[in-house]
């Protein structure tokens, strides 16, 4: 298992082709609900790719995304509006491990991204 005490995980996402994308990314754990939240702009291509596969890799990592761990199976899903809740625990999480991150959010804010973003929780597959 992973632990939120990493800064960092590997999210690997499917392309339609069948290749995998490694992406390493911010993650904060909700020990509760034994969900992970990652945000991304929503965009992106590991956001594209989760609409297709919802299937993903993660593994410990250095901001690099050079590996510490080995690669765990988890399910991804992208979180809509009408999930507020999940949305708002998601980012208070992150801002409680990632304080810098209200530095981002502002200047998000002011470029006007803010809005385009977007929360993916994962699980692993093994657990409930």
């Amino acid at each position: 298992m992973i632990s939120d005490k990493e800064k960092y995980i590997n999210l690997s996402t499917q392309k339609k082709d069948s290749s995998l994308v490694n992406t390493p990314v911010w993650f904060a754990q909700d020990e509760d609900k034994n969900s992970f939240y990652v945000f991304s702009h929503g965009e992106a291509g590991k956001v594209k790719r989760i609409r297709n596969f919802s299937s993903v890799k993660v593994a410990t990592c250095n901001f690099k995304g050079d590996l510490h761990g080995e690669w765990l199976s988890a399910e991804a899903k992208l979180l809509d509006q009408d999930q507020e809740e999940s949305i708002k625990l998601g980012y208070r999480l992150l801002h409680k491990k990632y304080p810098s991150m209200r530095i981002l959010d502002f200047f998000s804010k002011l470029s006007g991204n803010y809005k385009k973003r977007q929360l993916i929780e994962f699980k692993f597959k093994d657990t409930n």
